[in-house]
């Protein structure tokens, strides 16, 4: 197994994301095949363990903590997460729902806790002196309850920068979806940069994109198994991310035994990708956007009638058409309605003035199109929040 040095802790540079753990056919958790991907992963030196306040509406958390209580405390690392971005009620309570994770997993400490989902709408909650979240966990690590506090981001790279500007200096680390097609999709290269140059460690979230990365087509798959014909597709995007020195932590949610074995296997030793396979990866990260070719140069912000942060938007219209995610689509969702793609007037000043000759109007009318077809996040919050009060 690979590791990576963490203030002075030798973790797994593969870590044990248990948001998509399989389940039985009345949707539960697959405790039994659960346990058996956990005692492989700690038999072949997995030793960080991710889950989170809403995964498997709660019992991810319960189930975790329960399997993990076959080992000693000190042989595994636990991190879980605040959910401060979804809770849609009138007042937030860390204390509460901490107490409650920690009764949840069995243990009297996490080796680990996030600020789950940082991004544009939720930066104002976790920074909102009323409910006093960062200092109520600032505390607890004081307490030894935390021994390592941090944060996951979807936000922009302007989001992530003014989010450190405020409370950088409290946070060890950061999670943030990185691959090689968001390396430029998401301007995931400028978040690691971002992270890097204020001395951030990085933790991985998404490395095969929920598994989008694990089969490219045939002739692209073709092209990397000649390459590497003892590896996986998926092992390829593992690959590129051992390149980057300021990544400490890969999460991979796996769902089976089949992937934990493939994972473990790709994890077990460190093969560089080669300048050459590198720029293959990158090559075929493009032809999959099929994006509309937008600089941010913000042209069509200035003379927009409406005030809309075209770019932005545009930028979220290319995110969804190579995958539709909420967690894309949020970032519209939040904002007020007079902001929001389908205010576009269609006067076309925008378009006349992009370097790039986009139709914007068109392409805000599809984005609005795409939204709609997209579950409400709002929605996802309050499901999450009513399994939630009937599992008390």
């Amino acid at each position: 197994m690979v590791y990576r040095d963490f203030q002075n802790k030798s973790l797994s540079l593969l870590g044990f994301g248990m948001m998509r753990l399989p389940t039985t056919s009345d949707g539960n958790i697959d405790e039994a095949q659960v346990k058996d991907m956990i005692r492989y992963a700690m038999e072949h030196g997995v030793n960080y363990f991710d889950t989170a306040y809403p995964y498997h509406n709660g019992d991810s958390e319960r189930v975790t903590g329960r399997l993990l209580r076959d080992y000693p405390r000190e042989s595994y690392y636990l991190a879980t997460k605040y959910p401060g971005h979804q809770i849609l009620s009138d007042g937030y309570n860390p204390s509460e729902i901490f107490e409650e994770q920690l009764e949840k997993c069995g243990v009297d400490y996490f080796d680990f806790y996030l600020l789950h989902n940082v991004y544009e709408k939720s930066i104002e909650t976790y920074l909102d002196p009323r409910w006093g979240i960062i200092d109520y966990f600032k505390e607890q690590k004081r307490l030894g309850r935390i021994k390592h506090l941090g944060f996951s981001c979807h936000a922009q790279t302007q989001g992530l920068r003014e989010f450190l500007d405020a409370c950088g200096d409290d946070m060890e680390f950061c999670q943030i979806q990185l691959n090689y097609l968001d390396w430029t999709l998401q301007d995931a290269k400028g978040k690691y940069e971002l992270l890097t140059e204020r001395g951030i460690p990085v933790w991985v979230m998404e490395p095969v994109r929920g598994g989008k990365l694990t089969d490219l087509g045939d002739a692209a798959n073709e092209k990397l198994r000649t390459l590497r014909p003892d590896e996986s597709v998926a092992a390829w995007g593992f690959r590129f991310l051992q390149e980057l020195p300021n990544v400490s932590m890969v999460l991979s949610g796996m769902s089976n035994m089949e992937q934990m074995q493939d994972n473990v296997h790709t994890f077990a030793q460190y093969k560089p990708l080669s300048a050459e396979e590198q720029a293959l990866l990158l090559e075929i990260a493009e032809g999959m956007k099929e994006s509309l070719p937008c600089t941010a140069c913000r042209y069509c912000c200035d003379g927009c009638p409406m005030g809309l942060d075209i770019p932005m938007m545009l930028s979220t219209y290319n995110e969804l058409r190579v995958s539709p995610s909420v967690n894309s689509a949020m970032r519209i969702e939040f904002l007020a309605d007079d902001k929001k793609p389908t205010a576009c007037i269609g006067c076309g000043k925008c378009t006349k003035i992009c370097p790039q000759n986009i139709d914007i109007p068109a392409a805000l009318k599809e984005l609005s199109e795409k939204l709609r077809t997209l579950p409400s996040w709002r929605d996802i919050c309050k499901q999450r929040e009513e399994a939630a009060r009937k599992q008390k």
